[in-house]
């Protein structure tokens, strides 16, 4: 059955944190509305209001300071995909927008909106990961940062309070760092990720990995770090037996994580396929 929200649009940052303060338990920020109106169409969407935060000029733009690359929470996905800033400082970023659902959706989509939906196959988040994103969540109290893998509680579900906004992502700059972004879905564009997967790496003149960053998505309940994957890789030479015991473990961190379901014999398979299409320009 289709709800009938009521709908709100705040001139400023303060009326909506202000409206946040009195009604948040019972309302949804709409953005891009890429996930709000299917769910509004279906009739999932429960929140007594809308709170239209599309024009908000503290949620646009993307800089470089010292603290870092600041994405806003409003920017596009086609706006990300276009910047030259992101492009030289976040190319795994880059190209995890590149086959984000279709150009329609990429020009009204947000980044905000990709991680605030929390969903385990949002193709932004891994990419995130691995330069070790922070959010920037804003309340009528003030503002807090927070690591955004500590962002997540489970699918679909974040720890953005009631009474909070996504204001934008800082993320740390790849410096020449090798980075990359692969998924699997059913096609190559209009498909949700069926398994996603980023790397920071920082290979060294004697070939061995220096600084390695892993982050899969659709594979855990919430896309994550593989640490242990990290942890295994860093100071060894990337020659092929290095690469493919990796992937072992990968399989075996992302079962150990999720246990044993009815799609765990492809996802083993799948996973181990996708850590060594992205770790293959540094295999020796």
């Amino acid at each position: 059955m289709l709800t009938h929200p009521a709908y709100a649009r705040p001139e400023t940052l303060y009326e909506a944190l202000l409206f946040l303060k009195t009604h948040g338990i019972d309302t949804r920020p709409l953005a891009g509305g890429t996930d709000v109106m299917v769910d509004l169409r279906a009739g999932k969407l429960k929140s007594e209001y809308l709170l239209d935060i599309s024009r908000l000029k503290e949620l646009q733009g993307i800089g470089l300071s010292k603290d870092g690359l600041s994405i806003g929470a409003g920017v596009t996905i086609s706006e990300i995909y276009n910047s030259p800033l992101v492009a030289k400082n976040a190319p795994s970023l880059i190209k995890s927008c590149a086959f984000f659902g279709s150009p329609q959706i990429r020009n009204v989509a947000t980044i905000g909106g990709n991680v605030g939906n929390a969903s385990p196959s949002a193709d932004t988040v891994p990419p995130l990961l691995v330069h070790e994103a922070r959010a920037v969540l804003a309340s009528e109290n003030g503002e807090r940062t927070v690591a955004l893998a500590n962002l997540f509680e489970g699918p679909y579900r974040s720890g953005i309070r009631p009474d909070e906004l996504l204001i934008r992502f800082i993320l740390e700059p790849a410096d020449g760092r090798f980075t990359d972004f692969q998924k699997i879905g059913r096609r190559k564009a209009l498909a949700i990720s069926r398994m996603s997967m980023a790397l920071l790496a920082d290979p060294k003149e004697d070939g061995t990995l220096g600084t390695v960053r892993l982050a899969l998505g659709s594979g855990t309940p919430t896309p994550m770090r593989m640490e242990a994957v990290e942890a295994f890789l860093k100071g060894k030479r990337a020659d092929r037996q290095t690469v493919e015991a990796g992937s072992r473990l990968m399989a075996e961190e992302m079962v150990r994580i999720t246990g044993r379901r009815p799609s765990t014999e492809y996802k083993e398979k799948a996973v181990q396929g996708l850590f060594l299409r992205i770790l293959a320009p540094l295999v020796e």
